[in-house]
């Protein structure tokens, strides 16, 4: 489990090909200001809000591979670049966020990013079946990064969802190279899930 808070910013600095072109690829990060003294192989590690295990590592950089499937359903793990790095929480963490798995359930795609003020007003357009969980001020899960959502507007084709960044926000995640068009990671509130399920029982 993860809280949304992002510990640091890695960057993608190899990416070495694991078989043919429907194979996945092992990928080597600079852990940035993520400390790895106790991070042990098979351990968990977020990068850009998706859960990958931790195959290799060094005192600075570890290895992680990425399944064709996870290639598919991600954002941002098939180049080279920045990526948002958070470790799996332990008990005697404070939950800063709230609870994420780790698992990305759609792809969406940046509608605006402008200042407003002090801020950032940032607005994306995700799957017409994620609009159900996504809520005002509930939480949303872009890019591994924890976020209360404000506005919500369903629409045939998807559901157009704004959070607002703080400057703190914005500098220390990778939020702020995001444009209009970009597409971005997203998980959905763990709880809406599981009532989702329940009430789809129920009918």
């Amino acid at each position: 489990m993860f809280t949304g808070i992002v510990a640091a910013i890695g960057k993608i600095t190899h990416i070495t090909p694991l078989g043919d072109a429907e194979a996945g690829h092992r990928l080597t990060v600079d852990a940035g200001g993520l400390p790895l003294a106790d991070v042990a192989l098979g351990d968990s590690i977020t990068l850009n809000g998706a859960c990958m295990t931790v195959v290799a590592k060094t005192d600075q950089q570890f290895d992680v591979d990425v399944s064709r499937e996870s290639l598919n359903c991600t954002a941002g793990l098939d180049a080279l670049g920045e990526v948002n790095l958070e470790k799996a929480v332990t008990l005697s963490e404070r939950l800063g966020g709230h609870l994420v798995s780790g698992h990305v359930d759609g792809l969406g795609v940046v509608s605006k990013f402008e200042p407003v003020g002090e801020s950032w007003l940032l607005a994306v357009t995700a799957p017409k079946e994620l609009g159900k969980f996504i809520a005002v001020k509930g939480s949303i899960v872009i890019n591994g990064v924890s976020l209360t959502v404000n506005t919500v507007a369903d629409s045939t084709d998807g559901c157009t969802f704004s959070v607002n960044l703080i400057p703190h926000t914005v500098q220390v995640t990778t939020l702020k190279h995001l444009k209009v068009g970009s597409k971005v990671n997203l998980e959905i509130d763990l709880i809406a899930r599981y009532v989702e399920r329940m009430l789809s029982q129920s009918r």
